[in-house]
């Protein structure tokens, strides 16, 4: 579970943070690491965004903005995987969260810190992630959970 856990931190960690869904590059770096149902709601989410964008011909802005893999807004630069609870199907994984501003932000910007779940499942392929409960409380970050937050993307731009 921690293995499977700290694989989809090494991932998040090598791919950019641009803010919004994975493009299809990383959304197949994340495809190993993640379960078939959290893949499967990050492509729909994707098809649903590329609809809306179709819709509103560039007149708004994304259905996503920030990071989705963790509460808060500008994502994590470090983490530190807790110890994993759960049984022969099932994980929770505590993580603690950390946010170092860049060195030209704004002066006595503070690093953040935060706490966040990830739910892992056991597959044939072994553990993966199957979702991400946003657990920080910010004031301005996501809140609930990742698939919650795919779902409403997917409802937001219907087939």
């Amino acid at each position: 579970m921690q293995a499977a856990a700290n694989a989809f931190y090494n991932v998040y960690g090598a791919l950019p943070r641009r803010g919004s869904l994975p493009d299809a590059t990383g959304r197949m770096r994340y495809a190993a690491v993640l379960s078939p149902r959290l893949n499967r709601m990050l492509n729909e989410a994707q098809a649903a965004q590329v609809r809306f964008d179709a819709k509103v011909k560039g007149a708004a802005p994304p259905l996503i903005e920030g990071d989705i893999f963790t509460s808060m807004f500008e994502g994590a630069t470090g983490w530190q995987v807790g110890d994993c609870t759960g049984d022969a199907k099932t994980a929770r994984c505590p993580v603690t969260l950390t946010h170092t501003p860049p060195a030209h932000a704004a002066a006595g910007q503070k690093p953040a810190q935060w706490h966040d779940i990830l739910v892992l499942i056991r597959t044939d392929t072994g553990w993966k992630v199957d979702d991400v409960v946003y657990d920080a409380g910010l004031a301005f970050g996501n809140t609930g959970t990742l698939s919650g937050m795919l779902k409403m993307v997917v409802a937001q731009a219907p087939a």
